[in-house]
């Protein structure tokens, strides 16, 4: 057949995925953390990692924002695409700009405001006296984190006055203020009581709206409420990654399954 107007035929263009794995191992020493990790998730949706301790979820996490290099004897093998992009084609301090990071427990800089938080990953780079830029980029990482009501009127106390879910909405105001276009969360509500644990849970379906995230959790019912999509992940391999609905109601793998209902982990 031949085509006389060829270049009229309209060629889908390849998906541009946030995060894609290939082959993905990290070895510790010995001893393997994960093996062979091959997943895709897509921009602007939440993507949980789920699955017994000990399993590989932080360990996959923080492999995406080269965490694992700060280690001895870490071997990670495998490609990661960020946003397209080869993860080696960045230096450690550029994909921490593309890839944010917000842990297990509020970490906010004690010595300092509310104010001077948020904007510590981003004074050296705009200066200091770029005022007017920097309140702006406050006000707005503060209010994309569902707290610039609650603090607006107190911005120069210290950080350390607020209680523990307002001080891990601060760390992911802190997060937001460097322009990721990906947050990685590490059990974000794990050391939190449960209104606390509402309010992150508000903000992480939010925050799709213009970035992508990706969580790691134990709690089940917390993957099965704020994510799009789900990875199940098993002794350092993955076992199932599809669309979190997929995932709880109707799990292909019969050990996805034998977790989901509590049958162990």
């Amino acid at each position: 057949m031949k085509y006389n107007n060829i270049d009229n035929i309209n060629i889908p263009e390849k998906e541009i995925y946030a995060v894609e794995t290939e082959n993905l191992t990290v070895k510790f020493d010995n001893r393997v953390g994960i093996n062979d990790i091959n997943m895709k998730i897509k921009k602007n949706s939440v993507c949980s990692i789920i699955g017994p301790s000990g399993c590989g979820k932080s360990t996959l996490l923080r492999t995406l924002n080269f965490m694992h290099e700060l280690i001895p004897k870490v071997s990670v093998t495998g490609d990661i695409r960020i946003m397209g992009t080869d993860i080696s084609e960045y230096n450690g301090v550029d994909v921490r700009k593309k890839v944010g990071m917000v842990f297990q427990k509020p970490n906010p800089f004690p010595t300092m405001s509310i104010y001077e938080n948020v904007i510590s990953g981003i004074k050296y780079s705009h200066g200091n006296n770029n005022k007017e830029k920097a309140a702006d980029i406050v006000e707005k990482s503060l209010t994309k984190a569902g707290l610039w009501k609650e603090v607006k009127d107190r911005l120069k106390i210290s950080a350390m006055s607020l209680s523990g879910g307002q001080q891990q909405r601060l760390c992911i105001a802190r997060t937001l203020a460097v322009s990721p276009e990906i947050i990685l969360m590490d059990e974000p509500t794990s050391a939190l009581d449960p209104i606390s644990t509402e309010k992150i849970e508000e903000t992480i379906y939010f925050l799709k709206n213009d970035y992508t995230v990706v969580i790691v959790t134990h709690n089940m019912q917390q993957a099965a409420r704020v994510s799009d999509h789900t990875a199940f992940l098993y002794i350092g391999k993955l076992i199932e990654f599809g669309k979190t609905r997929t995932i709880f109601t109707k799990p292909k793998v019969k050990l996805t399954e034998e977790y989901i209902t509590g049958k162990f982990g």
